[in-house]
């Protein structure tokens, strides 16, 4: 690989310059639309390789503090990267250890600089039993692939659409397919509405659930809708009301289920469920409610690594008790019999397994299922789902 010293130089500084103009205020990604834009003179190479340093930066979390900017990515990049113009000219000793694997490489900076990894991720005690400390810590250095789900019986058309732009990708399943990180899919106009882009684990969330027709679901933390589309595509012929705090976001839903051709007839309602919503749902009560609560997202870090130097430890018992809030709030209107399906993308005990055996407690529910959805060991995110029956 020839380096050119001279650029590599300049392309650190504007990784410093990026840097030091992000105040940790708004997702990375927004930031960087916007850094971009005052940043017009900044070729598609350098923006390219300012993203990669960035995200990789960000993926030591809170570790070596102490050494200067330059030292730290120049480690992100070795533990992340299998060839480095940074190590190249930083650190060219290290060259001959490039290609080695993830964890011989994190041994090697160990031996250098001691244990880093605790401060990597440092809220692992919070971890739910069924998460592997080490080797979730260590999956942050990994970018996670895209995935994408395909509707039900569509696959040939994509696949043909793929191959004829000679975009790489793995099968997974009669409706999933991975890409690898990055790949551009909106030159794909022929296809599009017929595959949603979404995390392996999230599109298992819903495995082992029964939709039967006629049945009515209320979606009630719905976003922009990708469970409910799983839902239709599982059986369209559903009752369905969707429901968010926010109006933009349930715009954003119409949207998606426009673009994926949705004939279903569906009802919305911008609904706060942190506080009883009864004047609002009235009598109404449904064979099954389907609550995604909003959480830490810590299952899903590794596409937004900079949560690992922003986060609070304060607030998993925040989350956790507005999670706990809105299942108390949604539950009167659960047909006896019926199941409360609860998800979260978050790894931590207390958003998990707490809230649904306090759930369970509380309100004699029956915890039919509860797992978590190991994604760390396949370049995915990490979710958590339990399905609780109203006695």
């Amino acid at each position: 690989m020839e380096i050119n010293s001279k650029r590599v130089l300049q392309q650190i500084r504007n990784f410093e310059r990026c840097l030091e103009s992000y105040s940790f205020k708004e997702p990375f990604a927004r930031f960087l639309t916007q850094f971009y834009k005052l940043n017009k003179q900044m070729g598609s190479s350098d923006r390219r390789m300012n993203s990669r340093y960035c995200y990789n930066y960000f993926r030591l979390g809170k570790a070596l503090l102490s050494l200067d900017v330059k030292d730290r990515l120049c480690i992100a990049e070795f533990l992340c990267e299998q060839q480095s113009a940074v190590v190249a000219v930083l650190q060219p000793e290290w060259l001959t250890r490039t290609q080695e694997s993830l964890p011989a490489k994190i041994e090697y900076i160990q031996s250098i600089y001691g244990d880093f990894l605790q401060d990597v991720f440092p809220f692992a005690s919070e971890l739910s039993p069924s998460i592997d400390r080490d080797a979730f810590v260590s999956s942050h250095f990994i970018q996670p692939d895209l995935f994408i789900r395909v509707q039900r019986g569509q696959l040939d058309r994509v696949v043909k659409e793929l191959n004829k732009h000679e975009i790489s990708f793995e099968s997974l399943g009669e409706q999933t397919l991975v890409l690898p990180n990055g790949t551009n899919l909106q030159q794909l106009h022929k296809i599009e509405g017929l595959y949603e882009v979404q995390d392996l684990s999230s599109q298992q969330t819903l495995n082992g659930i029964d939709v039967l027709p006629k049945s009515s679901w209320w979606d009630c933390c719905a976003a922009s809708g990708g469970k409910a589309l799983m839902l239709l595509d599982k059986e369209p012929d559903i009752k369905l009301l969707v429901s968010d705090i926010r109006l933009s976001i349930l715009r954003n839903l119409d949207e998606r289920f426009e673009r994926a051709g949705v004939k279903t007839y569906y009802r919305k309602k911008i609904l706060d469920l942190s506080i009883p919503v009864t004047q609002q749902i009235g009598g109404e009560h449904f064979d099954a409610i389907l609550l995604d609560a909003p959480c830490s997202g810590s299952g899903t870090w590794g596409r937004s690594p900079e949560m690992l130097s922003k986060f609070k430890v304060e607030e998993i018992a925040r989350f956790a008790e507005l999670q706990f809030q809105i299942a108390k709030n949604v539950l009167p209107f659960l047909k006896v019999g019926k199941p409360l399906i609860y998800i979260t993308c978050s790894v931590y005990e207390k958003e998990n397994e707490a809230v649904v055996n306090r759930l369970a407690e509380t309100y004699g529910l029956k915890i039919e299922a509860m797992e978590s959805i190991i994604g760390y060991n396949k370049k995915a995110d990490s979710m958590f789902v339990a399905r609780l029956i109203k006695p």
